[in-house]
């Protein structure tokens, strides 16, 4: 800035009318132009300059070129002219407006006379040049001669206050002063300080100055909002906006922006959509930040359908409507509409950001849609946005932002190759780089890998952080890993100060259960001195999939006891917990407490409600707090294709699939497992392979490995061998026991003892202590009375100290749980039990049934093979609930593995001739045997 001249004194002395520099006077803020301005000379008032002309009526005020200002005050300088205090104040706010700070001071500082209007237009200018601590200076100084500032300037200096983040005491000041002066009331006083203690989270102090504003405006109704906001009381700004409807206050664009922002982190539809009428009805849904607002909640929302009629609907769009609409679309796995809109949005010449870029990666996170994820990084490099981001405002950053994306995409693929190229061509990588290629070796089980890159990165002098030392745990997975790396690891973390870090804690408890260690990860977690949610969730879940379930659900009574803060996540895994350990009891306890500390309309806590009381045998309560078609997540609609398929119902598994995606919702790999395995379980052998197809062809769900699996299975029950072992022969993944151990079930089912041979074999290839490999080649052999061959398999698990997996039945009566093995002789009740396997034994005869011998696998005469049948666990446990249970209660068994034909028989029988329902759950399915009949038709 060049300083003031000479000619700027001379202009000030002209101004003054005096050679000397007198005390100033205050005049009234009333004061008027008249006879301020002596005999304008016609050059102005004729002039042919608008600006010019006016300038007897409005002074400097209307001037928009900095030249012209200059021009005109020079004309005073040459003494052409006589300003007094009005004109002198536009001269004043002129030179503030084209952040002359320095030249509006100096004729302030020589202005014989001043009014209000004078103070605060220097003071408003400090402000808007960012001179803060100048302003508030000025502010006192004003104080002390007497002057009094406008609501508008306090305004100002509160704005001042806050943007300089460090003169919160100045706020106060001003705060107190007015109190004091009685400009609380004021609008614009009052919303400024609304918005200072917004920002500096005092929601209480915020409110209550709301509460002063005599007739507040929409930005004081707005910023109230956003303190609410802000500070995270999310209900609270929808309260305030249905406080602000019902005194129809008219809305303006950024309040429905904050409101649509609220609706969304609230996470609900039904809001979402009377949010939009209100929109529409206000005229707001074609302005464009209000309608950027919609698409990307009604994105959060899975309702892409919705987001692209707003997105259609608007007048005209920028960059973040495009990036929006992109982000809905890819958010919810519409890969190829995303990548159109990007087509779109270059044919419209919109200009592509790293946003952009982020949001189609991020659309590249499944092996589908790879090519897309290259061909976006050819993109880059032939746009020149991958090495100088040309395009972007801050090339060095966003052009970070972009490289980050994709190696974390080639590390979610596999494509570790690639992920290391796109790093190390990189001009520049930070913590996030070296940290997403750790996590693509540790989540490809690379653990040598990501220790290389972890020495790598502290060569470079990047620093660690707790994500670099989480990332590392998470590449141990095995016991090797533990000795190698996860123990070398831990010991770093010490070193390193991370141990207190709670994420750190949590990562370590869960890699030493990871790696077999489940007393090490019990050690550290009750050695912490302090145990907070994350690590008492990690605790809980590392007990649940390592550890016994009665275990990990003392574990969650514990925390429920000892005043731990539970979570979604806490309560998502206890409910998994008793999902697998079938306690139905349990389950509705811990669905009453959900309800009462309302977790009940959370998202995860809802579905995994809902896959408890399906894995509990109960179909109509997941019914029950199923959520409307609308509402429901993909996950929710997944659950309930499982659930029904799970329990037999395979047709209406099939309609709910069809009707998910009526309602717009593409079906993702999960969906497609629970769907092939209703079509597996039901006989559905066409309607599967079609499915199958569909699949890939159709939705772009990339196979898996479950998919084969369940279609190794669905051929296999059929009858149609040559067909599964081909289909394993051109699999595009390679086989795991899963699918081998299919085939395998199936060849006993259909005695094909030559590809049950070769299915053992490759079994055995991959795990020769596996117990069921053994046993289902046993039943093979047997099925084809292949004796010696049983022998042999028999002494080989011997050889190789194979044990197998005994057969055991239970069922819950009186909150206790009761457990029969084969041939069960030694519970007390052993008589009652013995007394009711005869009876049922006569009655079913008595109505048609004969045994099965085929399912007695031993070398033995047919009478041995029958009494053999009666002795199977999940009969003993039928008895047992027959002696111990009210005649008209539903009776619910459980066995561990899968129920043989011949039981499957007795069941149905019984159930028709008493009369009662019987739900059994084997290791594959429920079974809802009623009135003679069973929910799988018989096909399991």
């Amino acid at each position: 800035m060049v300083p003031p001249s000479s000619e700027m004194a001379a202009a000030a002395s002209t101004a003054s009318c005096s050679g000397s520099s007198p005390a100033p006077r205050v005049l009234s803020s009333t004061s008027t132009p008249s006879n301020l301005l002596h005999s304008p000379p016609p050059l102005l008032t004729k002039h042919p300059h608008p600006q010019v002309s006016c300038f007897p009526q409005k002074g400097f005020s209307n001037i928009t070129h900095a030249f012209l200002g200059k021009a005109l005050h020079g004309l005073c300088i040459k003494g052409l002219l006589h300003l007094g205090t009005f004109y002198t104040n536009t001269l004043i706010n002129m030179y503030c407006k084209f952040h002359n700070i320095e030249y509006a001071r100096h004729v302030f500082d020589r202005m014989p006379d001043r009014n209000q209007a004078s103070w605060n237009n220097l003071m408003s200018g400090f402000v808007r040049v960012g001179c803060y601590g100048e302003a508030m200076h000025l502010f006192r100084h004003m104080c002390e001669v007497g002057a009094t500032p406008s609501s508008y300037a306090l305004a100002s200096l509160v704005t001042a206050c806050d943007r300089s983040g460090c003169m919160p005491e100045g706020a106060l000041q001003i705060h107190a002063y007015a109190v004091k002066c009685g400009l609380l009331s004021d609008v614009f006083a009052g919303t400024s300080l609304l918005h200072f203690y917004g920002a500096h989270a005092h929601v209480s102090e915020a409110t209550k100055i709301f509460e002063e504003i005599d007739q507040p405006n929409i930005v004081s109704w707005t910023s109230l909002m956003v303190a609410y906001a802000d500070n995270g009381y999310t209900k609270e700004v929808l309260n305030i906006y249905q406080n602000l409807r019902r005194q129809e206050v008219p809305c303006n664009q950024n309040t429905m922006a904050i409101v649509i922002r609220s609706c969304g982190m609230l996470d609900d539809r039904t809001l979402g959509y009377q949010i939009l009428g209100d929109v529409i009805k206000s005229g707001l849904d074609t302005n464009i930040s209000v309608a950027n607002s919609l698409i990307s909640i009604f994105g959060n929302f899975e309702c892409v359908e919705e987001a692209s009629c707003v997105f259609d609907n608007m007048l005209e769009r920028d960059t973040i409507s495009w990036n929006s609409i992109i982000t809905a679309s890819a958010h919810n796995g519409r890969c190829e509409e995303s990548l159109g809109h990007l087509v779109r949005m270059r044919h419209d010449q919109m200009e592509i950001n790293y946003i952009t870029i982020s949001s189609l990666l991020s659309v590249c996170g499944s092996a589908q849609n790879l090519r897309w994820g290259r061909g976006l990084h050819g993109l880059l490099v032939k746009s020149g946005l991958e090495s100088n981001a040309g395009n972007f405002e801050d090339s060095e950053f966003h052009n970070l932002i972009v490289g980050n994306a994709l190696v974390t995409i080639y590390g979610k693929f596999g494509l570790m190759d690639e992920a290391q190229k796109v790093h190390k061509i990189m001009p520049e990588r930070d913590e996030v780089t070296w940290n997403a290629l750790i996590g693509g070796h540790a989540d490809n089980k690379e653990p040598n890998a990501a220790i290389k890159a972890f020495h790598l990165l502290r060569e470079e002098g990047v620093s660690v952080n707790y994500i670099t030392v989480v990332n590392l745990l998470s590449a141990c997975l095995a016991s090797d890993d533990l000795l190698e790396h996860g123990m070398p690891i831990h010991a770093y973390i010490i070193r390193a100060g991370f141990e207190l870090d709670t994420y750190v804690q949590s990562s370590l408890i869960t890699m030493y259960a990871q790696c077999g260690d489940l007393d090490t990860s019990n050690y550290i977690f009750y050695a912490l001195a302090n145990k907070n949610s994350s690590t008492w969730n990690a605790i809980l879940s590392a007990n649940a999939h390592y550890g016994p379930g009665e275990e990990a659900l003392k574990l969650f009574v514990h925390m429920r006891n000892g005043g731990v803060l539970l979570d979604q996540f806490s309560f998502s895994v206890a409910l998994a917990i008793i999902g697998n350990l079938t306690v139905l009891d349990e389950g509705q306890q811990l669905h009453s407490l959900i309800i009462k500390l309302g977790f009940d309309s959370n998202d995860y806590v809802l579905n995994a409600t809902m896959d408890m009381y399906g894995k509990c045998g109960e179909i109509d309560d997941v019914f029950k707090i199923l959520p409307q078609p609308r509402n429901r997540s993909r996950r929710s609609w997944n659950i309930l294709i499982s659930a029904l398929a799970r329990h037999g119902f395979f047709q209406q598994a099939r309609e709910v699939f069809h009707e998910m995606v009526d309602m717009g919702l593409r079906p993702d790999h999960v969906t497609f497992v629970s769907l092939l395995s209703a079509c597996s379980h039901g006989g559905l052998v066409d309607e599967g392979l079609a499915y199958f197809s569909s699949m890939t062809d159709e939705y772009g769900v990339p196979t898996g490995i479950e998919h084969c699996t369940c279609i190794i299975d669905l051929l296999g029950r059929a009858g149609r061998l040559a067909e599964a072992e081909a289909f394993i022969d051109k699999m595009p993944v390679a086989p795991n026991d899963l699918v081998w151990r299919s085939l395998l079930a199936a060849c006993k089912i259909h005695g094909n003892l030559e590809l049950g041979r070769r299915a053992a074999d490759r079994l055995f290839e991959l795990d020769s202590l596996d117990d069921s490999a053994y046993v289902l080649y046993s039943n093979v052999c047997a099925s084809s009375r292949r004796w010696g061959d049983v022998e042999n398999v028999r002494r080989q698990m011997e050889s190789n100290k194979v044990k197998k997996k005994p057969a055991c039945s239970w069922v819950k009566l009186k909150n206790k749980v009761t457990s029969f093995g084969m041939g069960e002789q030694f519970h007390p009740q052993t008589t009652q039990i013995n007394r009711k396997l005869d009876e049922l034994r006569k009655i079913i005869k008595e109505a048609g049934y004969v045994a099965d011998t085929s399912y007695s696998l031993q070398d033995t005469d047919e009478e041995q093979k029958e009494h053999n049948l009666w002795n199977h666990s999940e009969r003993i446990a039928l008895a047992f609930g027959l002696v111990n249970s009210p005649e008209s209660s539903p009776l619910r068994i459980f066995k561990n593995l899968r129920v043989c034909g011949d039981c499957h028989s007795v069941f149905k029988l019984v159930s028709k001739i008493l009369d009662r329902k019987i739900i059994l759950r084997d290791a594959y399915r429920f079974h809802h045997f009623s009135g003679g009949k069973c929910s799988c038709s018989d096909y399991w």
